[in-house]
């Protein structure tokens, strides 16, 4: 059977005498770098608060509300029973596992604080974040498919490949990280960028947030089809995996954003 290749690259990017930095370590720093940046940015075209200045202050706070939700929700959503025997180890975020899901309800959480505490809108600070995830997004799949985890179904696709991993055996397999860094990232921030440069847009607060929750749910839903499910938990209701679950409230709240945007629209700029 024909299969691609899998790029051996290794996990750990700079190593020097005891220090040792991995790609995926990397992927976290770009991910809040150009993801603050690109708010900074977008924050200043936009006109409206929170300001740019307020996205230096908020850069430390969605730091810790991804890392704390991310690993919180590895734990409690996808290994609950081994870190309530090992619950010290829940603490070992260097040994891996986050979730996604889990990041995302930290970052709210953390939205909705550093609004509050600043007077702002909470929707208008989640719409330039919803915008910058995506960036996060496709460069955390990218070190997943360098890392070799998280590897896709086996298929017998002509772009298949066997991945190094242990669990994954010899079988060629769907690299359904990268269907998931097109997806959730690249795409999902083209279509986010095209909206934002629409001045109108930023009327309506929650409107880019909504599509951020639609947009990433839909590509998550779809990927899981062609990813490896957890084989501890298996598959919910005999098809459905612990993402497509966690995803399905994405869809629900992401449409509430859209139509609440609309009834909320803030009144129009006079003309001068």
């Amino acid at each position: 059977m024909l299969t691609i290749p899998f790029p051996a690259i290794d996990p750990v990017a700079i190593e020097i005498g005891p220090v040792v930095i991995r790609w995926y370590a990397l992927a976290y720093l770009a991910g809040f770098i150009l993801g603050w940046r690109y708010c900074v940015w977008l924050a200043r075209r936009r006109g409206l608060p929170p300001s740019a200045e307020d996205f230096d202050d908020f850069l430390t706070w969605a730091v810790v509300g991804v890392i704390l939700g991310g690993r919180l929700g590895f734990v409690l959503f996808y290994n609950r029973a081994y870190y309530l025997d090992n619950p010290l180890e829940a603490l070992m975020i260097w040994h891996g596992g986050m979730s996604f899901h889990g990041g995302l309800i930290g970052v709210v959480v953390t939205i909705l604080v550093f609004a509050w505490r600043r007077g702002h809108s909470p929707f208008l600070l989640g719409d330039l974040v919803a915008c910058a995830a995506p960036i996060g997004i496709f460069f955390g799949r990218i070190a997943n498919f360098i890392n070799g985890e998280l590897f896709g179904r086996v298929t017998d696709v002509p772009w298949a490949m066997v991945f190094p991993h242990p669990l994954a055996g010899p079988h060629p397999r769907h690299p359904s990280q990268l269907y998931e860094a097109v997806l959730e990232g690249l795409v999902l921030f083209v279509v986010l960028f095209l909206l934002a440069r629409r001045s109108a847009i930023h009327r309506y607060p929650g409107f880019l947030s909504g599509v951020f929750f639609l947009g990433y749910a839909t590509g998550r839903i779809i990927c899981e089809f062609f990813r490896q499910y957890d084989s501890a938990i298996g598959l919910h209701f005999g098809w459905m995996t612990t993402g497509q679950l966690l995803s399905l409230p994405m869809l629900l709240v992401g449409a509430w954003f859209i139509w609440r945007a609309h009834r909320a629209h803030l009144p129009d700029a006079p003309a001068t």
